[in-house]
Formats: structure tokens, sequence, C-alpha cells
């Protein structure tokens, strides 16, 4: 859907489906009675997620037109992938797994130019879409005191650079401009906007400058134009909000710098706040077991009395310590329902993504915003409804809020 200059949709990564054609049925089954229910009468923007043995299936002629013209018949089309999660998102266990390949193994960056490819053959004539793709690699893999620490970063940083080129040529070839959006999330390398500005600044901008200068006798500011141009932030709400960022000093700051925000993941993460109760924490605590699941990684970020925060791996190690009063606000990395603020005893952080649309309302941002609400099929049970009237109930809320 679109909005004024904004492009609005969900992430078909709540649909499950490893192979192609198991995530085309799923999109049949689904999207037409979702665009049904909240744009029966203009086009449906769509937020796709391909794995990367579904896109070796998509890459073949016959598949991508079988594709398109669904999409044609059916009034949608694709302004933005996924490329974050490689291989099975659904049923197996994920947790860190979702960052593996990372982005120091040639197969990460493979899976993510053949998306590329892909996505250039969705998008109109001078169209604009993104990826969104992990944040270099999952953080405990490596330590951080060692040498390897730092050539990891430089071999991600370096094959990044390397698809912005991509990028670059493909638009020059084609007209269309694509954009890689990289997405910091809890315990991955890059977990916030301080650690994804300095990333930015002080390793994928030399590397881009030297990079440049070799294949293509660029200048500094040749090549930090291009990097601005095809290397973007995915800001997702729910990452930032566990974070505790300020967005309105955060958005302020990426801009100054001329870094980009491809596209907004809205999305929500479960908050809990505590009193010095301990009968009332640990009635929470049985509220909160429910969300604990063996599919996904719940990380825990805790704000005790001096607003500092203390970080949990996942929701299992976090729960022995719900005694601690000094803790008096937690927040988990498990997106749940935007359209929800109170979940009985527990609550959301939906207030960051009001904070963040009226920023956008204020000044676009970005062109793309997304809903990434991907738990419905581990949510606790009082909490799912059907998952098409989930996503139609998501995206009406969304664009009630930003016709407000």
């Amino acid at each position: 859907m679109k909005l004024a200059n904004t492009h609005i949709s969900y992430c078909t990564n709540i649909h499950p489906g490893q192979d192609w054609h198991s995530h085309f049925d799923q999109l049949r089954t689904h999207v037409p009675a979702i665009k049904e229910a909240v744009s029966p009468d203009a086009p449906f923007g769509l937020g796709l997620r391909i794995s990367a043995e579904a896109s070796e299936e998509l890459l073949k002629p016959e598949c991508l037109l079988e594709f398109q013209l669904w999409l044609k018949r059916n009034d949608i089309y694709v302004f933005t992938l996924n490329g974050f999660p490689f291989g099975d998102f659904h049923e197996k266990r994920v947790k860190d797994m979702v960052h593996f390949p990372d982005w120091t193994s040639k197969k990460r960056k493979d899976y993510t130019i053949s998306l590329f490819k892909i996505l250039a053959e969705l998008i109109p004539d001078k169209g604009e879409a993104g990826i969104s793709t992990s944040p270099l690699s999952y953080r405990f893999w490596f330590d951080e005191s060692a040498e390897e620490w730092r050539t990891m970063r430089h071999e991600a940083t370096q094959q990044i650079v390397e698809v912005a080129n991509f990028l670059y040529q493909k638009e020059i070839s084609t007209g269309k401009y694509m954009h890689l959006d990289i997405e910091p999330e809890p315990d991955g390398v890059l977990e916030n906007v301080d650690e994804f500005i300095a990333w930015y600044q002080e390793e994928l901008l030399p590397a881009a400058r030297a990079y440049f200068e070799m294949v293509a006798g660029l200048d500094a500011e040749q090549s930090k134009h291009i990097i601005n141009r095809y290397i973007t932030l995915c800001y997702d709400v729910c990452h930032f909000a566990l974070a505790y960022e300020q967005h309105p000093e955060a958005m302020k700051r990426l801009e100054k710098l001329g870094i980009n925000i491809g596209k907004f993941q809205i999305s929500s993460a479960l908050k809990v706040q505590f009193t010095d109760d301990v009968a009332d924490r640990l009635h929470k605590q049985k509220v909160l077991e429910e969300f604990d699941e063996p599919i996904y990684l719940h990380q825990v970020i805790a704000r005790d009395k001096k607003n500092e925060l203390v970080k949990y791996r996942d929701l299992m190690d976090a729960l022995p310590h719900i005694e601690n009063l000094d803790q008096v606000e937690w927040r988990s990395h498990f997106h749940v329902p935007i359209f929800l603020e109170q979940y009985g005893e527990v609550s959301s952080t939906q207030q960051d993504i009001l904070e963040v649309l009226a920023l956008h309302k204020e000044k676009e941002r970005s062109r793309h915003l997304e809903i990434e609400t991907y738990t419905w099929g581990v949510l606790p049970p009082s909490l799912q409804i059907p998952i098409q009237d989930s996503i139609a109930r998501e995206l009406q809320w969304l664009l009630d809020e930003l016709k407000d």
C-alpha cells in the first residue's frame, strides 16, 4: 500500500515455507484476503522473505514469471525483501543461527546478490527497493578481545562494500535503485545506533575508499556517496526499543552524518515494569514463562534504578534474576502484535512505535515501512487470533496511526 510517499506492508517471514513453492502456497492462501481487508481498491505492497533455497528456485525464469503474473493479477507489488534469515525460520530451532552464515561467508554475499537480482526483476523502471540483512554476525561467536574479532569485522565489511559496488553498477545499467539495509539487533555485532554509526564511519567508509580507489579510481568523496546511497540502516523499532534508544536524537545523528534509513521495521518488544513487591515479580515470572519458547532468541535488556542496562542472552537466562529488586524494567526481544499496548500483567514497547511514526510524519525519513511480527506461531494461546485477521489488524492500526 502507499500512503503519500510511503510504501507500507508486512514481512512474509510470518508465513512458513523453506522452499519457494511452499512459501508461494502460503502467499496465495493468505495475501489476497489480507489485501481485500485493508487495500481492496489500491495496489498492495509486500515485504517478501525468501530463504537461500527459495531464492535459487525463484531465479528460474519459469518460477519468476509465474510469480510476476500472480502479483499482477492480484494487484500486489514487492518493494522490500528480508534477507536476514538465510535458512529455515519456522518450526526448527533458530536462535543464534539466524545469523548463519554471517557476512564473513561468501555464501551470505552470494545469497544477498541473488536476492537483489530477483528484486530487480520485480520492481518497475526507476523504482526503489531494499533488502534488510544481518548486522555482520552474532557477537558471542567471537572473542572481542582477540584478533578474530577484528578479522571478522574486516572480512564482513569488505563483502558489504562489494555488494555496494554491485548495486552501484546495477543502477547504472538498469536505472533501478536498490539498497542494503543493515539491521542492528541485540547480541548482533552491531546492536544499536552507537555501534552502527561507529562501524559505518570508522570501518565501512575507509574500506570503501580503498576499494573504490583500487577498482574504479574514485576519490574519497565519490566512494562516500556510493556507500551513503547503497548501504543504509534498517531501523527496527523493536530492536532499538530494546536498546532504550532516544529516537529523536538517533535520527538527528544519522541525518547529520548523511546515513540514510532504508527501511523502518515496525515492531514491538515485550516490556515488563517491576516494583519492589516480590510477590508481584513472581506472578509476572509466571506470565513471562509463557513467552519462553525454544525456536527464537528472546534476549532481555534490564534497566536498573541507576538507568544502567544489564543484558541476558535469552529469556530463560533472565528469569532466575526476576527477584533482583535493583532492576525496574525488562524488555525482551519477542516481537508481539503492534496493535496491543498491554497484555494483562505485561506490556509492549508500542510507545516507541508511536514516537517513531510521529518523527516520520514530521519529516519523511524512509519511503518503506514494514511490519515485522514473525512470532505469531509461538505466541501464548491467549494472544493468538487467526493469522490473516492478526496481520490485517496490524496493518489497519498502522494506517490509522499514520493518518492521524
